[in-house]
């Protein structure tokens, strides 16, 4: 697939929002891509996971895991497609953390999967956690990265099934703020 099909894909799905959008990171912005509008399709989860398999070979990992909530269902879809075993990370009172009874085999290879990167917060913080618990993740996959031309988000190499630079601001240099057009938060840490 190539960018212009995957943007259609959130077109299709009405999953590019034009507005005024608190992001997870705590960013805002006056575009959001709601990839849950588009991964409930399960066709649509299956492309866009071929499409990231596609830049890895699945001997280099033991397991995938992704940050909750935005990457659940793109992760799953990845290690089904790769044949590995899927676990996630999630938030308990603020703290990324493994739950529910998951493990990581000490030094096990691990590929990290997410819907949407901006400052890649989530990603590094579900990293740190496989780290805590004796995984070593060797890559980050996502469907979009909003922030292309920001080096240096992760210590390991990233691959994006497509870039789109989408402008964000500071909450306290935001200018629809200061416009005064309402902001909601549509993301996984405090959906409106």
């Amino acid at each position: 697939m190539n960018e212009q099909e995957i943007l259609a894909m959130y077109e299709d799905a009405g999953a590019l929002l034009n507005g005024h959008f608190i992001l997870s990171s705590g960013r805002h912005s006056s575009r959001y891509l709601q990839s849950a509008l588009v991964l409930m399709d399960i066709s649509n989860a299956t492309a866009l996971a071929t499409e990231l398999i596609s830049k890895v070979n699945a001997d280099d990992y033991d397991m995938v895991v992704s940050p909750a909530i935005g990457g659940l269902v793109i992760g799953q879809e990845v290690a089904r497609l790769l044949g590995k075993p899927f676990i996630f990370t999630e938030r308990k009172e603020g703290k990324m953390q493994l739950r529910r009874g998951f493990s990581i085999p000490e030094g096990a290879p691990v590929l990290v999967v997410e819907d949407v990167i901006t400052t890649g917060g989530s990603v590094c913080e579900c990293m740190a956690v496989v780290r805590e618990h004796g995984g070593n993740p060797v890559r980050v996959l996502a469907v979009v990265d909003r922030a292309p031309d920001s080096e240096g988000r992760f210590d390991v190499p990233h691959e994006t099934a497509i870039s789109l630079s989408v402008e964000t601001f500071a909450a306290d240099d935001c200018p629809l703020c200061r416009e005064g057009t309402p902001a909601i938060k549509p993301g996984s840490r405090g959906a409106a």
